[in-house]
């Protein structure tokens, strides 16, 4: 009975923790729908945020990448 409970903890900490996924992708979105806002605005210097926005868009990808691993270690640390 004490091991399912604690099945269930690590279960439901890994379900929170996948949140940031779902955080991650909604921060790509908004980096990138920015972008295309200002390049549509401004096209001449659409150039040289580009550098800006592939930093912007690995910054919000690797905070889903680290809420992914914490989801795991939960699952499947003993």
């Amino acid at each position: 009975m004490e091991g399912d409970i604690a099945v269930m903890g690590q279960m439901i900490g890994a379900g929170l923790a996948s949140i940031g996924m779902g955080g991650a992708g909604i921060g790509v979105g908004l980096v990138a729908g920015n972008f295309l806002s200002g390049a549509l605005r401004n096209p001449a210097a659409a150039g040289a945020q580009t550098a800006t926005l592939f930093i912007g868009i690995a910054f919000a990808e690797a905070l889903g990448i680290f809420s992914f691993l914490v989801a795991l270690l939960l699952m499947f640390a003993v």
